[in-house]
């Protein structure tokens, strides 16, 4: 089984920090995992072109834009978890990872059946972000497998929070049965 995930945080803060906790629980169940943080990708914006589009259903996967997608499609159809993380910013999913669900148009329905998670933090409230990331799930066809949320002001602060690897671990254990 493999776990792929993607950090939409400009920093390496909490995101980041639960993401790595998520991998850490995963490989002590004997998943593999690979983790995209996408502040070190050169990801440009959808340019609304449809020539991924082509071939409707059956597409080839291919995207005109050339930048470091390319080498993140494979990776992300060769998982069969798939989670992302976002820090909240306006109640919604950071732009970093906006920009990356748009540009997994060319795969997306490459995508379907696999599992999918979301983790979110936000300094007050989750606003529609997990909701966003749901909504994803479902136009892909994915199986929802569940999220973990967090508030937190400060960088690293969901680090001492004993509850939130409570909440990851369940998170992970559900995997076993989101991929049967």
């Amino acid at each position: 089984m493999k776990l792929i995930s993607v950090c939409g945080s400009p920093r390496n803060g909490n995101t980041e920090w639960m993401l790595k906790q998520l991998h850490a629980l995963a490989a002590s169940r004997g998943i593999s995992s690979d983790l995209i943080l996408l502040r070190k990708h050169e990801i440009k914006p959808c340019n609304g072109c449809l020539s991924c589009e082509k071939g409707g259903k059956d597409r080839k996967g291919i995207c005109s834009i050339k930048d470091d997608m390319q080498d993140i499609y494979p990776r992300l159809l060769e998982a069969d978890i798939i989670v992302y993380g976002t820090p909240v910013y306006f109640e919604m999913l950071s732009g970093l990872l906006k920009n990356f669900i748009d540009r997994t148009c060319p795969i997306w329905p490459k995508l379907e059946g696999k599992s999918f998670a979301g983790i979110a933090v936000a300094e007050e409230g989750i606003g529609s972000a997990i909701d966003n990331l749901k909504t994803y799930a479902s136009l892909c066809n994915m199986r929802w497998a569940g999220s973990v949320t967090a508030l937190a002001k400060k960088p690293r602060q969901v680090a001492g929070d004993e509850k939130i690897v409570e909440q990851l671990q369940r998170l992970v254990s559900g995997f076993e049965s989101a991929t049967a």
